[in-house]
C-alpha cells in the first residue's frame, strides 16, 4: 500500500514538472514571437525616414557638398526613387569605403542600405547582400592629358618610376595591389582630390571607374582617360545591405526594374553623363 502511494506521487510530480516546463517553454516561445523585430519594410514606413549610407566622395554617383550640406549625383536620386515606392522620406548617413563593410553590418544598424557606385562582388554577396546590377562599370585609368600616349596598357603603367594613386579599402585599392606589383602605389585617403593630385603631377595615374572617369576629364582639361573605351574589368554598380532584409531588397529591385523600364535610368544617365556605360 505504501509503495503504491510513493508511486502516485512520484507520477504527480511528474506530470506536474512537465506540465510546469510546457508551459514556461510556451511562454519563451510567445515572448520570442512577440520580441520579434518587425518586417524591415514595415520599420522604415513606422520610422518615416529611408536611411541610406553612402561615401559622398564619387562624383557623379554620389557627392557631399560640404558648403551647402547636401548629396547629389546619379545614384542619390536613385536612392530617392526607392524612398518614393515606401511612400517615405531619405536622410543620408556618411560612410566610407575602409569602413564600408562594418557599417553596413554594425549592430545597431546605421543605415537601411548603401548606395554609391558599389561594384557587385562574390565577396560582397558572401557576407552581405547586393540589388540587382543597374549600371556597368570597370576599371580604368586617369592621367595628364599630356601623358595619354604614354598609358596604354596595365604594362605601360606597371613599372617603379609610375606613381599610381588610389583610394583606400574599395576595389580600386585591391585591383591596384594585384594588377601592378611593379608600380609605385600610392593610397590617399580623399578619393575626390587625387585627380586633382594628378593633374598638378603629384602622381601619374589614378585607377578609377568608367563611371567617374569621364566627369573628372570633363571637369579637367589637364586629365585624360586614355582607357576608357577598354576597361580592365567589367562588372555592375548595385545596392549593398545586409542580409535578412529580403522584403526590402524586393522593394529595391522592383523598382530600378521600373526605373529601366520607364526610361528614368536612361535618363539619369544622360543626366550625368553616363549613357555611354549602359549594359
Amino acid at each position: 500500500m505504501k509503495y503504491k502511494i510513493k508511486k502516485a506521487l512520484w507520477l504527480l510530480t511528474l506530470v506536474l514538472t512537465l506540465c510546469s516546463t510546457s508551459v514556461l517553454a510556451g511562454c519563451e516561445t510567445n515572448k520570442n514571437l512577440n520580441d520579434a523585430p518587425p518586417e524591415k519594410v514595415d520599420e522604415i514606413r513606422d520610422r518615416g525616414t529611408l536611411l541610406v549610407g553612402t561615401t559622398g566622395d564619387y562624383r557623379p554617383l554620389s557627392y557631399f557638398e560640404s558648403q551647402t550640406g547636401t548629396y547629389w549625383g546619379f545614384d542619390i536620386e536613385v536612392a530617392y526613387e526607392i524612398a518614393k515606392a515606401l511612400g517615405v522620406n531619405v536622410a543620408f548617413v556618411k560612410t566610407s569605403w575602409p569602413k564600408l563593410t562594418s557599417d553596413v553590418l554594425a549592430d545597431p544598424q546605421l543605415f537601411d542600405f548603401a548606395i554609391g557606385g558599389i561594384t557587385i562582388s562574390d565577396e560582397r554577396n558572401e557576407k552581405m547582400m547586393m540589388s540587382d546590377g543597374y549600371l556597368a562599370n570597370g576599371k580604368t585609368i586617369l592621367c595628364r592629358a599630356a601623358d595619354r600616349d604614354r598609358y596604354q596598357s596595365l604594362a605601360d603603367i606597371d613599372k617603379p618610376e609610375v606613381r599610381v594613386m588610389v583610394n583606400p579599402g574599395g576595389l580600386n585599392e585591391k585591383f591596384a595591389y594585384a594588377s601592378l606589383p611593379h608600380a609605385s602605389i600610392y593610397v590617399y585617403p580623399t578619393n575626390e582630390d587625387i585627380p586633382t593630385l594628378i593633374a598638378e603631377g603629384q602622381g601619374d595615374v589614378m585607377i578609377t571607374e568608367i563611371t567617374e572617369a569621364p566627369y573628372y576629364v570633363k571637369a579637367d582639361s589637364r586629365l585624360a582617360a586614355p582607357l576608357l573605351g577598354k576597361p580592365f574589368t567589367h562588372g555592375e554598380i548595385g545596392i549593398l545591405m545586409r542580409k535578412g532584409q529580403d522584403n526590402l531588397m524586393q522593394i529595391v529591385n522592383t523598382t530600378l526594374q521600373r526605373m529601366k523600364d520607364d526610361g528614368t535610368l536612361r535618363s539619369l544617365q544622360e543626366k550625368y553623363g553616363l549613357v555611354h556605360t549602359e549594359k
